[in-house]
């Protein structure tokens, strides 16, 4: 009788600990970012290929660690010449450097559904500490039975830092592009089936 508790309690705290692990539904995500133009306006952008995973044990996502890699290769801005320079080793160096990726090293709880990440982003063979804000927007089915979980995450990096340190002045004096780049991701993860 005895073995038998402690096989129910065994199979019982197991489940209740296990890993949840989770992937980026890339057809429901995206990944922007946006950067001020003679410092008048901004442009914007965004990363066609990219993909991630989280896991974790706790059902609010409070232990979460969470991997991204983008294919620097597959930056938009709408302007082929544009993108082209973007690829250049003025900017991201594609050919050297055909990766950007990120590596959590906390996932913060705040208050509500306002988290804090943290992690390390690695742009052109430089690694940085970075801190995105995160508003968690739910889990749910899909039409599938799939779960899904919502995520939005803002984070602003000094381009400079990463070795994007191409520019030009205007007339004015101000930089044509401007150093700080926000980066703006609209993420859906889908739960790994057991």
């Amino acid at each position: 009788m005895k073995n038998l508790v402690f096989a129910v309690l065994l199979l019982t705290s197991s489940t209740l600990f296990a890993q949840t692990k989770w992937t980026v539904d890339p057809i429901h995500s995206n990944v922007r970012f946006t950067v001020s133009h003679l410092v008048i306006s901004e442009v914007e952008g965004s990363f066609k290929k990219f993909d991630g995973n989280m896991s974790g044990k706790k059902a609010d996502f409070s232990d979460a660690a969470v991997n991204f890699n983008i294919d620097v290769n597959s930056i938009n801005t709408d302007n082929d010449m544009r993108d082209k320079h973007l690829k250049s080793d003025d900017f991201f160096n594609a050919a050297q450097y055909p990766n950007m990726s990120f590596k959590s090293t906390a996932f913060k709880k705040l208050s509500g559904n306002k988290y804090a990440l943290y992690g390390n982003l690695t742009i052109r063979n430089v690694t940085k500490p970075v801190k995105f804000n995160v508003t968690y927007g739910g889990t749910g089915k899909d039409g599938y039975g799939n779960t899904k979980a919502g995520f939005k995450a803002v984070a602003v990096i000094n381009r400079f830092d990463y070795g994007l340190k191409w520019n030009t002045l205007t007339e004015a004096g101000g930089a044509s592009v401007g150093k700080d780049i926000t980066i703006d991701l609209k993420l859906e993860f889908a739960q790994a089936k057991s």
